[in-house]
């Protein structure tokens, strides 16, 4: 258990369209920040891309559910996402499993997430949805 990686759940999770300042708190300068559906160097980048994040959701919000220190400065965390977005799902709560890994010294300098995009988007636009949901069906 890592005493950083709780403290960085925590104070990522109080994060909101409000408080984006945070981030600098959280992050190094030159984070190099990647999820299944975008990739984000330098902090003023990530700051833009959370700010868009933020704006296009009614409600986000993440639930960490372990945490991982693999070695010095490198850990994973496991969460679900949960939100609502007025154009998916009818605007019903989405909720996804995911897992990052970090590395950091003072502060993180990379972010990795690992999560299902089918799960957080695809399945959940009208007509994709439903064929995004059979592929995996047919594949699983």
């Amino acid at each position: 258990m890592s005493d950083f990686l709780r403290r960085f759940a925590h104070s990522f999770a109080t994060l909101d369209k409000h408080n984006l300042q945070l981030l600098n708190s959280l992050y190094s300068e030159d984070i190099a920040f990647t999820d299944p559906l975008h990739e984000v160097h330098g902090l003023p980048a990530l700051r833009r891309y959370f700010a868009e994040l933020y704006s296009n959701v009614s409600h986000l919000q993440f639930d960490f559910h372990s945490f991982d220190a693999v070695a010095e400065g490198e850990g994973y965390l496991r969460w679900t996402m949960s939100f609502h977005h007025p154009r998916l799902a009818s605007g019903k709560v989405i909720r996804v499993p995911g897992c990052s890994h970090l590395m950091w010294h003072d502060k993180v300098y990379r972010h990795r997430d690992y999560f299902d995009a089918g799960a957080l988007l695809y399945e959940h636009v009208p007509v994709l949805g439903r064929v995004v949901s059979w592929l995996k069906r047919r594949m699983g």
